[in-house]
Protein backbone atom coordinates (compact mmCIF):
# COMPACT_ATOMS: atom_id res chain seq x y z
CA UNK A 1 0.00 0.00 0.00
CA UNK A 2 1.19 3.59 -0.95
CA UNK A 3 2.12 5.54 2.28
CA UNK A 4 1.58 8.94 0.16
CA UNK A 5 -1.92 10.62 -0.71
CA UNK A 6 -3.45 9.13 -3.48
CA UNK A 7 -3.80 11.36 -6.62
CA UNK A 8 -5.14 9.01 -9.13
CA UNK A 9 -8.21 5.70 -9.27
CA UNK A 10 -9.24 3.94 -11.84
CA UNK A 11 -12.46 2.16 -11.57
CA UNK A 12 -13.44 -1.03 -13.24
CA UNK A 13 -16.27 -3.70 -13.90
CA UNK A 14 -17.03 -5.83 -16.78
CA UNK A 15 -18.10 -3.74 -19.27
CA UNK A 16 -17.58 -0.12 -18.49
CA UNK A 17 -21.66 0.84 -18.72
CA UNK A 18 -23.03 0.41 -14.99
CA UNK A 19 -20.83 0.35 -12.30
CA UNK A 20 -17.53 1.74 -13.08
CA UNK A 21 -18.83 4.75 -14.51
CA UNK A 22 -21.26 5.30 -11.62
CA UNK A 23 -18.46 5.31 -9.46
CA UNK A 24 -16.52 7.53 -11.71
CA UNK A 25 -19.05 10.23 -10.97
CA UNK A 26 -19.76 9.59 -7.42
CA UNK A 27 -16.07 9.48 -6.67
CA UNK A 28 -15.69 13.23 -8.74
CA UNK A 29 -18.88 14.20 -6.66
CA UNK A 30 -17.97 12.99 -3.21
CA UNK A 31 -14.04 14.80 -3.76
CA UNK A 32 -15.75 17.84 -4.92
CA UNK A 33 -18.21 17.85 -2.25
CA UNK A 34 -14.84 18.06 0.55
CA UNK A 35 -13.04 19.98 -1.35
CA UNK A 36 -10.54 17.32 -2.68
CA UNK A 37 -11.16 17.10 -6.16
CA UNK A 38 -7.96 19.23 -7.58
CA UNK A 39 -5.39 17.45 -9.23
CA UNK A 40 -7.02 14.40 -8.68
CA UNK A 41 -7.65 11.88 -11.91
CA UNK A 42 -10.46 9.83 -11.83
CA UNK A 43 -11.63 7.43 -14.67
CA UNK A 44 -13.32 4.07 -15.04
CA UNK A 45 -13.18 1.10 -17.23
CA UNK A 46 -14.23 -2.23 -18.17
CA UNK A 47 -12.07 -5.42 -18.46
CA UNK A 48 -13.96 -6.62 -22.06
CA UNK A 49 -14.62 -3.60 -24.85
CA UNK A 50 -17.54 -4.75 -26.05
CA UNK A 51 -18.85 -1.14 -25.35
CA UNK A 52 -15.77 1.13 -26.33
CA UNK A 53 -16.94 4.49 -27.30
CA UNK A 54 -20.86 4.12 -25.77
CA UNK A 55 -22.59 6.25 -23.04
CA UNK A 56 -23.29 4.71 -19.65
CA UNK A 57 -25.88 2.34 -19.36
CA UNK A 58 -29.20 4.62 -19.09
CA UNK A 59 -30.28 3.47 -15.96
CA UNK A 60 -26.76 4.04 -14.55
CA UNK A 61 -27.05 7.79 -15.99
CA UNK A 62 -31.09 8.02 -14.58
CA UNK A 63 -29.89 6.94 -10.95
CA UNK A 64 -26.81 9.50 -11.11
CA UNK A 65 -28.68 12.05 -12.18
CA UNK A 66 -31.69 11.62 -9.54
CA UNK A 67 -28.74 12.44 -7.05
CA UNK A 68 -27.01 15.83 -9.38
CA UNK A 69 -24.49 13.38 -10.74
CA UNK A 70 -24.31 13.71 -14.59
CA UNK A 71 -22.51 11.17 -15.62
CA UNK A 72 -23.71 11.01 -19.38
CA UNK A 73 -20.61 12.61 -21.07
CA UNK A 74 -18.64 9.36 -20.01
CA UNK A 75 -17.58 7.13 -22.74
CA UNK A 76 -16.69 3.26 -22.50
CA UNK A 77 -12.86 2.25 -22.65
CA UNK A 78 -11.15 -1.23 -21.82
CA UNK A 79 -8.32 -1.59 -19.53
CA UNK A 80 -5.18 -1.33 -20.91
CA UNK A 81 -1.17 -1.78 -19.83
CA UNK A 82 -0.74 1.69 -19.52
CA UNK A 83 -3.46 2.50 -16.66
CA UNK A 84 -1.17 0.20 -14.73
CA UNK A 85 1.37 2.59 -14.38
CA UNK A 86 -0.43 5.80 -14.76
CA UNK A 87 -2.96 5.32 -11.52
CA UNK A 88 -1.95 5.11 -8.11
CA UNK A 89 -4.90 2.86 -7.60
CA UNK A 90 -7.28 0.23 -9.41
CA UNK A 91 -10.16 -1.05 -7.95
CA UNK A 92 -12.80 -3.76 -9.53
CA UNK A 93 -16.15 -3.84 -8.60
CA UNK A 94 -16.59 -7.43 -7.84
CA UNK A 95 -14.29 -10.32 -7.58
CA UNK A 96 -14.31 -11.35 -10.99
CA UNK A 97 -13.21 -8.08 -12.34
CA UNK A 98 -9.69 -7.90 -9.33
CA UNK A 99 -9.18 -11.09 -10.99
CA UNK A 100 -9.42 -10.05 -14.40
CA UNK A 101 -7.55 -6.72 -13.52
CA UNK A 102 -4.54 -8.83 -12.28
CA UNK A 103 -4.34 -11.28 -15.12
CA UNK A 104 -3.55 -8.14 -17.33
CA UNK A 105 -0.92 -6.81 -14.81
CA UNK A 106 2.23 -5.94 -16.76
CA UNK A 107 5.56 -6.71 -15.45
CA UNK A 108 6.22 -2.56 -14.79
CA UNK A 109 2.99 -1.93 -12.84
CA UNK A 110 2.86 0.50 -9.92
CA UNK A 111 -0.90 0.61 -9.32
CA UNK A 112 -2.34 -0.84 -6.05
CA UNK A 113 -5.42 -2.99 -7.65
CA UNK A 114 -8.33 -4.18 -5.35
CA UNK A 115 -11.99 -5.08 -4.35
CA UNK A 116 -13.05 -1.91 -4.31
CA UNK A 117 -15.32 -2.12 -0.61
CA UNK A 118 -12.14 -3.91 0.62
CA UNK A 119 -9.99 -1.06 -0.56
CA UNK A 120 -12.70 1.72 0.55
CA UNK A 121 -14.15 0.04 3.74
CA UNK A 122 -12.11 -2.50 5.01
CA UNK A 123 -15.00 -4.90 3.52
CA UNK A 124 -15.36 -8.25 1.19
CA UNK A 125 -18.69 -7.01 -0.47
CA UNK A 126 -18.69 -7.04 -4.03
CA UNK A 127 -21.21 -4.38 -5.56
CA UNK A 128 -23.21 -6.83 -8.18
CA UNK A 129 -23.37 -5.94 -11.59
CA UNK A 130 -27.39 -4.62 -11.76
CA UNK A 131 -26.89 -4.50 -16.00
CA UNK A 132 -30.08 -7.49 -16.03
CA UNK A 133 -31.98 -6.18 -12.92
CA UNK A 134 -34.20 -3.64 -12.46
CA UNK A 135 -34.13 0.03 -11.52
CA UNK A 136 -34.10 -0.83 -7.88
CA UNK A 137 -31.02 -2.86 -8.56
CA UNK A 138 -28.97 0.20 -10.30
CA UNK A 139 -30.13 2.39 -6.72
CA UNK A 140 -29.03 -0.25 -4.80
CA UNK A 141 -25.79 -0.31 -6.20
CA UNK A 142 -25.37 3.89 -6.30
CA UNK A 143 -26.07 3.77 -2.40
CA UNK A 144 -22.79 0.80 -2.15
CA UNK A 145 -21.22 3.45 -4.53
CA UNK A 146 -21.81 5.69 -2.40
CA UNK A 147 -20.62 4.18 0.64
CA UNK A 148 -17.69 3.36 -0.63
CA UNK A 149 -16.48 6.28 -2.10
CA UNK A 150 -17.41 8.46 1.04
CA UNK A 151 -14.09 5.49 2.39
CA UNK A 152 -12.16 6.23 -0.14
CA UNK A 153 -11.96 9.59 -0.28
CA UNK A 154 -10.25 8.88 3.77
CA UNK A 155 -7.13 8.52 1.55
CA UNK A 156 -7.41 11.34 -1.17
Amino acid sequence: MKTHPLRSVLFVCLGNICRSPLAEGVFKFVLEEQGKAHGVVIDSAGTNGYHTGEAPDERSIAVAGRYGIDISGQRCRQLKAEDFVHFDLILGMDRANVAAIEARRPPNATAETGLFSAVALGENNQIPDPYYGTGADFERVYLMVLKASKGLSNRF
